[in-house]
């Protein structure tokens, strides 16, 4: 078997595993979490509409648990982190948003920054100490076009453009998986930090920009089921720390999951430590 002809059937056998999806009531988390249930996880699913969720994967096999989660509302945040007991095996950062229009969540916070970075950047430091396995932070391969202004993380002085703060986000989030996983190590932890990038998947997450005219070209595109595994490769196989995985095609946009690589930006050490600290700072001082 090589990398390139890897699916959900070569999963492994996950029995006993407890595996934690954000934004897992549609698409691609939907996905992730009808296979590993399938291989045997017992999978939760952290979620804003707790009943759409529990209809999502009524008839779908295998142990689900739903549970109330929105990572744009740092208070449910907590709220989730603060509830659990027990071990998580796999931690996989998956909702999102891209290039909505401004808005500001219900603690003032830029709202797609939030949901693609800040509320899981929160989500992920309050659970680490029950996570024995990795985290698995979805990201796109747009982070090599983002940009970090550590001055501005929340966008209140510059004025703000949807897709400029979604490339924001998913830089910072390949950032954050940088400075994780050197925490991580100098800690002497066996956890990881994994990245994962769909491609291009032709889900509704782009429903709101401009960019959506791509999912009409089929051979640009990954079908859903195919974008996930991306996350399903990342979540499961033997990869280092930091890997980042993503389709095997041209661009990162279409193809098997294989591990790729980041952006340069994605891989400066200094940035990603300062990031964590503005970052920890911006939620400290917004959460409590």
């Amino acid at each position: 078997m090589t990398m390139t002809s890897w699916t959900a059937d070569d999963l492994p056998d996950l029995t006993g595993r407890t595996v934690v999806i954000t934004g897992a009531g549609r698409g691609l988390g939907l996905i992730t979490a009808r296979e590993l249930a399938g291989a045997g996880a017992r999978v939760v699913l952290g979620v804003r509409d707790t009943d759409k969720a529990r209809r999502a994967v009524a008839d779908l096999p295998g142990t689900f648990d739903i549970r109330p989660l929105d990572v744009s509302d740092l208070t449910s945040v907590r709220a989730f982190a603060d509830s659990w007991s027990g071990d998580i095996d796999i931690l996989i950062n998956n909702a999102g948003v891209m290039d909505i229009p401004a808005a500001r969540t219900v603690d003032g916070l830029d709202l797609q920054t939030t949901t693609n970075y800040t509320g899981p950047f929160l989500l992920t430091t309050l659970l680490l100490a029950h996570i024995t396995d990795r985290v698995v932070h979805v990201t796109s391969e747009l982070h090599k076009q983002g940009r970090i202004d550590l001055s501005d993380l929340d966008w209140r002085t510059r004025k703000h453009n949807g897709m400029q703060a979604y490339q924001a986000s998913k830089l910072a989030v390949v950032l954050f998986s940088l400075e994780l996983q050197r925490r991580l190590t100098a800690e002497g932890s066996p956890v990881r930090s994994v990245l994962a990038s769909p491609g291009i998947a032709r889900t509704a997450l782009a429903a709101q920009s401009r960019s959506n005219v791509i999912n009409r070209f089929t051979f640009l595109t990954n079908a859903p089921e195919r974008g996930a595994l991306s996350l399903l490769y990342a979540a499961t196989q033997d990869v280092p720390g930091n890997s980042y995985v993503g389709p095997d095609g041209l661009g990162g946009f279409r193809g098997s999951p294989a591990v790729r690589r980041q952006g340069k930006a994605g891989l400066d050490p200094a940035m990603a430590g300062r990031l964590w600290e503005a970052t920890a700072d911006l939620v400290g001082a917004r959460a409590r």
